[in-house]
């Protein structure tokens, strides 16, 4: 059976110049990215059967996000080229006092619409992720997303979910951001936020609180993530922190979509039913070798290029 991810594949370009705002960076570094995107490189590293929908430029650009999927072994059905719109971009520099500055270029990747991913045959998806911070944004995106999850629960198939918060995108439209992603914890059976997303949504400014109130909102296993400390793991009522694995950092972008691949990836080859049988034992191992999927991820420059380093020989 294969998972199926959903959302933005765009190119981040990257200033070199560490401190410098994006008007006196002349030096950026070019990746592929998208937390999707990522997410569907990382489960195929690691051996899994996965589908990625999304929508490109018919550029240069595109073609090279298609490219460097295909690579991986992702299926690339379903990312389509668009003739009119370009290639998503974000452009991202690292200023002194550690803010980021942001600008977000969007293009192709907010036109997929809901009649092309109505397209897609799903009966061989034993699993879809929803891990797109521009999916509720408004334009088809976000009506191809919310069309995707109603089809999901009609055909009772596995749902994940990570909202990927970017406090650039929804500055001026927080509430919408925290309403779709309420839709969307209530519909799914496993979803994944940082610490700050699961204090923003639930409204309160510490984790038991904020776990509580997923608890009662929510019927999913979730995990909370939490940087070098691990995830705390939300099972049947109970919270119990899942400690990360020590390694020293050298970049820390797409250990969360390591994490979550990591997991869809050892989910895939169930079926719901046995999903849902899962013991507290299976599920505490799962995220464990999550963890390990995310540190590995933080030993290496850039998404891609640690995801060449991921193995399920990692796992114990």
């Amino acid at each position: 059976m294969k998972i199926l991810c959903i959302g933005e594949a765009l190119i981040d370009m990257i200033c070199t110049e560490k401190g410098s705002s994006l008007s006196e960076g002349n030096h950026f570094l070019k990746k592929p990215g998208g937390a999707p995107t990522n997410v569907a490189a990382a489960i195929a590293a690691l051996g899994g059967t996965v589908e990625l929908a999304a929508k490109v430029g018919n550029d240069p650009f595109g073609k090279q996000l298609i490219s460097v999927m295909r690579e991986f072994g992702v299926s690339t059905r379903w990312m389509i080229q668009d003739n009119t719109h370009f290639t998503t971009f974000a452009f991202v520099s690292l200023l002194e006092d550690g803010e980021r500055d942001f600008v977000f270029n969007r293009g192709a990747d907010g036109e997929l619409t809901l009649e092309e991913v109505d397209a897609i045959d799903l009966e061989e998806v034993s699993i879809i992720h929803f891990g797109s911070a521009t999916g509720f944004l408004p334009g088809p995106l976000q009506a191809a997303y919310l069309g995707l999850l109603q089809k999901a629960l009609q055909k009772n198939i596995f749902i994940s979910f990570d909202p990927n918060y970017r406090h650039l995108l929804f500055k001026n439209n927080t509430q919408d951001f925290i309403d779709l992603s309420w839709a969307f914890l209530k519909a799914c059976h496993f979803f994944k936020l940082s610490d700050e997303e699961a204090m923003l949504i639930t409204g309160v400014n510490n984790l038991d609180d904020a776990a509580t109130i997923l608890f009662k909102k929510t019927s999913a296993i979730f995990t909370i993530t939490l940087g070098k400390e691990g995830a705390l793991f939300g099972y049947d009522g109970k919270t119990t922190i899942i400690p990360g694995i020590p390694v020293k950092p050298v970049d820390t972008t797409g250990a969360g979509d390591a994490f979550v691949g990591a997991v869809l990836y050892q989910l895939s080859n169930k079926s719901l039913s046995a999903i849902q049988s899962l013991s507290i034992t299976d599920w505490n191992k799962i995220i464990t070798n999550g963890n390990k999927a995310g540190a590995r991820t933080c030993e290496y420059l850039g998404a891609m290029e640690a995801f060449k380093h991921l193995t399920n020989q990692i796992f114990d």
